[in-house]
């Protein structure tokens, strides 16, 4: 998934302080939100390794394995979980796109992937890539729209708990952030792809 090492880096940072803040948020809740932000540290800590620059470190080949392995046990927990939301199923879409990085990156003869990196046109089915291209595309403006504050109404009832007052977990926009984060971020190694 690597490109520029300065890309790779961000790349890098981004996933692991998002994964960091998924387990910060593991530990503030309880239940299925619980569930679902183990596995976005997941995605997250996944994801960075993924994305470390080629110089930093060379994986074995047997590494893309591995992530095939983690992310298809994910993958069935996702889709044990999809009956609890529609959120489970955008862990489902990324558990399995995880896996079809990792298994493009594992096919013989995909440049970089005898480095454990990939490169600019390693590998991949266009027409999964695109579609997956556009479904994080679509997720990111949606998330992104969800983000932009809306004028408070006068009518509107004053915050329980307090004004200016934040939850341990950071509350519902940070969790979106955090997803927003993670969906830049796929979209930026699907592009690599």
């Amino acid at each position: 998934m690597h490109g520029p090492a300065l890309s790779g880096w961000l790349l890098v940072a981004l996933c692991a302080v998002t994964g960091a803040y998924c387990l910060l948020r593991m530990r503030a809740c309880a239940g299925q939100e619980r569930r679902a932000a183990g596995g976005e540290a997941v995605m997250g800590f996944g994801m960075a390794f993924m994305a470390l620059p080629a110089a930093v470190l060379t994986p074995p080949g047997w590494s893309w394995a591995v992530y095939a392995a983690v992310f298809g046990a994910t993958a069935l927990h996702g889709l044990l979980a999809v009956r609890h939301g529609a959120h489970h199923l955008h862990h489902l879409v990324g558990s399995l796109a995880m896996v079809y990085m990792a298994v493009a990156m594992a096919a013989p003869g995909a440049p970089g992937a005898h480095a454990g990196h990939m490169t600019a046109g390693a590998g991949g089915i266009p027409v999964l890539t695109g579609g997956l291209l556009l479904y994080y595309a679509a997720y990111v403006l949606r998330a992104g729209v969800r983000l932009v504050p809306v004028a408070a109404s006068a009518s509107a009832p004053a915050p329980v708990g307090g004004a200016g007052r934040v939850s341990r977990a950071g509350g519902p926009e940070m969790t979106l952030a955090c997803r927003l984060s993670m969906a830049l971020g796929m979209v930026a190694m699907l592009v690599t792809l």
